[in-house]
């Protein structure tokens, strides 16, 4: 969306031709101060039986925007509470209408919940973009996010491309094998756990796994074209994002995540392997005596070979956020007003999301806050905010130019949907 200034009062901020000053970001808090806001919000989201769950929410965007400086200064979260209390109250009474339904065999009310659902996530989506852009102001500058509603769902269509990747994969298993299909309707219409398996063809599973890998493409596919369109109508003053990454981006990211993911589990299972071979030394020389012992070491091995398995995915999950971290930050900017540089480095990253994770797991949990503000700390600290013509020169533009009124949905702005954690 196009916004223009006519007035001489203020020229356009992206007219400053000066030279472009660089201001790493930076972050003050610390995981002493964070651990207490954290525990105050388990402790009472607790006593409540969750529901003090959307003043938990505000505590913690408060806490990490008041600390998170952008230029020298820090942002500011201004979301109202009742609207956040309202949009969390709206979203448990659907929840325990959705699971009434469930319980008590309402099929056709389970469907339709399940319908609006899909049908309602873009709204959803975009209005919890709107709130929580809203809701962020810096240097007395309100962030936007404009786009239509047209717009957000034109960008979903991966969305609805699933549902019918789906129905085409159903329709081919007909068409292939009428027997399977029939076997597999007789298995989702079935609660007693009685309905015989469907037969499996190579052809049949063929056309499973097209139907899996489509639908990865075009979750990728979802992804990228909302964050394309959070950039790109995101708006300040009366500029607005800049967005240069391509969907080939973001296909190269989640490949080299799959192959993270694959070199975590056959380094894991190299090891396993070692270790059961001598396990099965060790209990062939202790058969005869501790028949027990033998069981007990069995039940521990096998489950800790699951629990190091879901390990395998903790690298690659924090390898995916480093990189696409960096794939955002080093693209995008403010029409021709300023740009984001990031210097991430993805091995430290990863490095640091496993210690995290083991110290987490030693402490029951309670280091999570200083893993978290270690984590967010890395990610800040290696972003450089670059500005031409000076922050006070162009923030002050900006924010003449700043159109108030018009922005929020009324749906976003009466319910605050802040979906993001």
């Amino acid at each position: 969306m196009d916004h223009q200034q006519s007035g001489a009062g203020a020229a356009p901020a992206s007219n400053f031709a000066q030279e472009i000053d660089a201001h790493p970001l930076e972050f003050t808090g610390s995981g002493g101060e964070y651990f207490r806001v954290w525990i105050v919000n388990v402790l009472l989201t607790i006593l409540t039986l969750g529901f003090y769950t959307p003043w938990a929410r505000r505590r913690t965007a408060q806490y990490f925007y008041g600390h998170t400086l952008v230029a020298g200064r820090p942002l500011e979260f201004t979301a109202q509470q009742r609207r956040m209390v309202m949009g969390f109250v709206m979203l448990v009474m659907i929840t325990i209408a959705y699971n009434i339904a469930v319980n008590t065999g309402q099929d056709t009310a389970v469907s339709l919940f399940l319908l609006a659902g899909a049908l309602l996530a873009p709204f959803i989506w975009g209005s919890a973009m709107r709130f929580r852009l809203g809701s962020t102001r810096w240097r007395g500058l309100r962030l936007q996010f404009t786009a239509s509603w047209r717009e957000v769902y034109v960008a979903s269509w991966p969305v609805f491309a699933i549902a019918l990747v789906w129905i085409g994969v159903f329709f081919g298993i007909q068409y292939l094998a009428p027997e399977s299909a029939g076997a597999l309707q007789e298995l989702a219409a079935d609660e007693s756990g009685e309905a015989d398996l469907p037969t499996m063809t190579a052809a049949i599973w063929g056309l499973v796994v097209l139907g899996l890998l489509l639908s990865v493409l075009c979750f990728i596919r979802l992804e990228y074209n909302y964050k394309s369109l959070l950039v790109l109508r995101a708006q300040v003053g009366a500029e607005s994002g800049r967005w240069k990454p391509v969907y080939m981006d973001f296909i190269k990211v989640w490949a080299a995540t799959v192959a993270v993911f694959l070199l975590f589990v056959v380094g894991i299972s190299a090891g396993l392997a070692v270790l059961a071979g001598g396990s099965f030394a060790l209990i062939a020389g202790l058969k005869d005596k501790w028949g027990a012992l033998i069981f007990v070491v069995f039940a521990v091995a096998f489950i800790a070979g699951i629990f190091l398995m879901f390990l395998a995915s903790a690298p690659a999950r924090a390898y995916r956020e480093a990189r696409m971290f960096q794939l955002m930050w080093d693209n995008i900017g403010l029409s021709q007003v300023a740009r984001f540089k990031c210097q991430l480095r993805t091995g430290r990253y990863v490095l640091l999301r496993i210690k995290n994770l083991f110290l987490t797991l030693l402490t029951l949990g309670l280091y999570r806050p200083f893993a978290r503000v270690s984590e967010y700390r890395m990610k800040v600290e290696s972003v450089t905010l670059h500005v031409k013509g000076g922050v006070d020169q162009v923030a002050g533009a900006m924010v003449r130019q700043q159109q108030q009124g018009g922005i929020g949905d009324a749906l976003a702005d009466a319910a605050g949907l802040d979906l993001i954690g």
